[in-house]
């Protein structure tokens, strides 16, 4: 167990590195200018070149790529992910205060998307063949291949323009100071933008777990079951359910990175204050190390989710769990005789 939690440490250090040094060599080599993209072309042009040298200095823009980011990473590693030139405060102040609204967003889809699409899953195979089934296979298809920024305008503009029950954007009313927000008012504003990602989750998980459930109904201990009097719902409940567990647990925690990259594009399109849209606010302003930040936190995110499925697989399955080699595994690949290779002890 001492190994397998430091190969996963080892992998996790190897992982930001390497995050690390592709951002910060992908936005560095874009061709956004700093100076043009925050500042404004039609300022630019009036500014003295003494003071766009000034700019020019302080955005970085003159120095050569290496020693920016020989700099940047030297502060990463004492914990100081440097100053966002685009909010004009520490990367870490940036993070810390969207990245809150940003997990519980995705946190909520997350479990959304789980819980439903098993659940559609389920139903659909069961009810193989039937209207049921079709509804939902074309309910996932089309979701599967709708963009996740499609049907977010979608839903903003049947339920919060023609509708109005909800708002339309930011994640809280605007005009209210922070002490008179309220947690109906988070959540209200919360609503769509959850929606919209977990509609698009819920297509792949529940394809896989009809997959699945089929093969499991077309099983031998399905069809005992069966030939004992049992309904294909009571035979599901009672054995067909546990061996769709695991692939659901797979699945699930693989959507942790889909969602993520999901929410980049719904919080753009809802205004909703998260780590996606200062994500694409950095990347459109040049803001080199609030994009990197946002980076290595994404990443740190994406692996605790595989992380944790992996975890989760030796509770669900024994077989999984990482064990040592036992003692006679370890004498056989040494090239001792067992008992049944070396005769009669």
């Amino acid at each position: 167990m001492i190994k397998y939690i430091a190969s996963h440490i080892a992998r996790f250090g190897l992982l930001m590195v390497a995050v690390a040094v592709v951002t910060f060599a992908l936005v560095s080599l874009s061709p956004v200018d700093p100076l043009q993209a925050n500042v404004g072309q039609a300022a630019l042009l009036g500014m003295s070149e003494e003071k766009r040298a000034a700019l020019a200095a302080y955005w970085g823009a003159g120095t050569p790529m290496h020693e920016r980011f020989i700099a940047w990473f030297g502060g990463l590693l004492q914990g100081d992910l440097g100053t966002s030139l685009r909010y004009n405060m520490p990367v870490t102040e940036v993070i810390a205060s969207r990245a809150l609204n940003s997990l519980a967003l995705m946190g909520v889809a997350w479990v959304v998307s789980g819980v439903l699409g098993f659940a559609l899953g389920v139903v659909a195979a069961l009810n193989e063949g039937r209207l049921v089934d079709r509804v939902v296979k074309g309910y996932c298809f089309v979701l599967a291949a709708s963009p996740a920024f499609w049907i977010g305008l979608l839903l903003l503009m049947v339920f919060a323009v023609w509708l109005g029950w909800f708002p339309i954007g930011f994640s809280v009313p605007i005009g209210l100071s922070a002490a008179d927000v309220t947690f109906a008012d988070a959540l209200r504003h919360m609503a769509l933008p959850a929606l919209t990602l977990s509609l698009v989750g819920v297509a792949n998980v529940a394809l896989h777990t009809r997959a699945k459930a089929v093969e499991v109904m077309a099983s031998d201990y399905i069809r005992f079951a069966r030939a004992r009097g049992l309904s294909r719902r009571a035979a599901m409940a009672r054995h067909g359910l546990r061996n769709l567990v695991l692939p659901a647990v797979t699945l699930q925690f693989a959507q942790v990175a889909e969602i993520f990259g999901g929410s980049v594009l719904v919080e753009e399109v809802f205004s909703y204050p998260g780590l996606g849209q200062a994500a694409v606010t950095a990347g459109l302003g040049g803001d080199v190390a609030l994009l990197a930040g946002i980076a290595l936190v994404s990443a740190a995110i994406v692996f605790a989710g595989n992380l944790a499925a992996n975890l989760i697989y030796g509770l669900v399955d024994p077989r999984m769990r990482p064990t040592a080699p036992s003692r006679s595994g370890r004498a056989r690949r040494a090239g001792a005789p067992s008992h049944g290779e070396g005769g009669q002890l």
